[in-house]
Parts: structure tokens; C-alpha cells; sequence
């Protein structure tokens, strides 16, 4: 009977990886994005249903660890596999905001929160959205291939950027693997 339970269990992991891979494939980042190259890429799965794929960028001399660590220019890109409500992910950030900032730090950034989350719509299967933030001009959020929301504030591009890299983010998993 063990035996079964380990064969099963096999299958089961690589349908999961062979999944996996189509999932990249369909979103299909490309192996460059503004000056930056792809570091690593992986897909978020929330309840055993694939959400979105995300994929980092940083400078070809540099880790996307790094990068990060170093407030060095950055990109998360991301493509949706399901529709969700704006309000839905508006509440997911700042759950997330909320856990991983004081409150000193969450009223400080919240007239740029609000202008960002007033720019965010509902995301629809197959909509591509990106943060991209370089020191000395900020956080860009493109919302396919658009640029939607820009702000200078290097505070609010580092703590929207966490949401995703950060600990205490959305997902340990999606950040060890964006970030190794």
C-alpha cells in the first residue's frame, strides 16, 4: 500500500512541474524587459488553482537577490490566469502592507497607496501587470505594456515591491523563488 501512496505522489509531482512549465510558457516572459534580463520566474498557486506566473528582472551583473537587497534597478512582471476583482487584490496588498509595515510607515505612504490602488482595475485571464522601479525616478506599474502609475517616493516602491519579495509577503515560496 506504501508503495502506491509513493507512486501516486510521484505522478502527482511531476504533473505539478510538467504544469508548471506550460503555465511559464504561456505567460511567456521574454528573456529581456527595459534594459533589465530575466533572473528567475515561478508561478503562484493559491488553493491548487495557478493564479498568476511572475518573473524577475535585474541588470545581466547582477542577482535578482541582490538587486533587491541593494534598491538597484528592479522588475516583477506578472501574467494573470484568472480574473480577479480589483477590491480583491486591494485588500490582498494591504493585508500584506499591514503585516510587513509600522503604522507610522503605512500613513506616511497612504496618499501614494491610494493613487496607486485608484489606478489598479479589474484583472481579466491574460492581463500582464509590472512594477518596475529605478533609484532616482521610482515605481512605474504598467498594467499591459501601459504605464498607469508612476511615483517618485522610493519608500512606497520598496514597500509595494515587498508585498512580493519582502518577508512576510504573499508567499515564502514565490519570494525564495524570485529572489534564488
Amino acid at each position: 500500500m506504501r508503495h502506491v501512496v509513493f507512486c501516486l505522489l510521484l505522478i502527482f509531482c511531476v504533473a505539478v512541474q510538467a504544469s508548471e512549465a506550460d503555465r511559464l510558457k504561456q505567460a511567456g516572459f521574454p528573456a529581456q524587459s527595459h534594459d533589465l534580463v530575466l533572473k528567475n520566474q515561478t508561478v503562484l498557486v493559491y488553493l491548487w488553482a495557478d493564479v498568476y506566473a511572475a518573473a524577475v528582472y535585474a541588470a545581466a551583473d547582477t542577482s535578482a537577490k541582490a538587486a533587491w537587497d541593494q534598491q538597484k534597478n528592479l522588475r516583477l512582471a506578472l501574467y494573470y490566469f484568472r480574473d480577479i476583482d480589483r477590491n480583491d487584490v486591494i485588500k490582498a496588498a494591504t493585508t500584506t502592507l499591514e503585516r510587513q509595515q509600522s503604522s507610522a510607515t503605512l500613513a506616511r505612504l497612504k496618499p501614494e497607496l491610494d493613487r496607486l490602488h485608484a489606478s489598479f482595475r479589474d484583472i481579466r485571464s491574460g492581463d500582464r501587470y509590472a512594477l518596475d522601479v529605478r533609484p532616482g525616478r521610482g515605481l512605474n506599474l504598467e498594467i499591459n505594456d501601459k504605464v498607469v502609475f508612476s511615483s517618485r517616493d522610493e519608500e512606497l516602491a520598496k514597500a509595494y515591491l515587498g508585498i512580493w519579495l519582502a518577508p512576510k509577503g504573499l508567499s515564502d515560496s514565490l519570494r525564495n523563488s524570485l529572489l534564488n
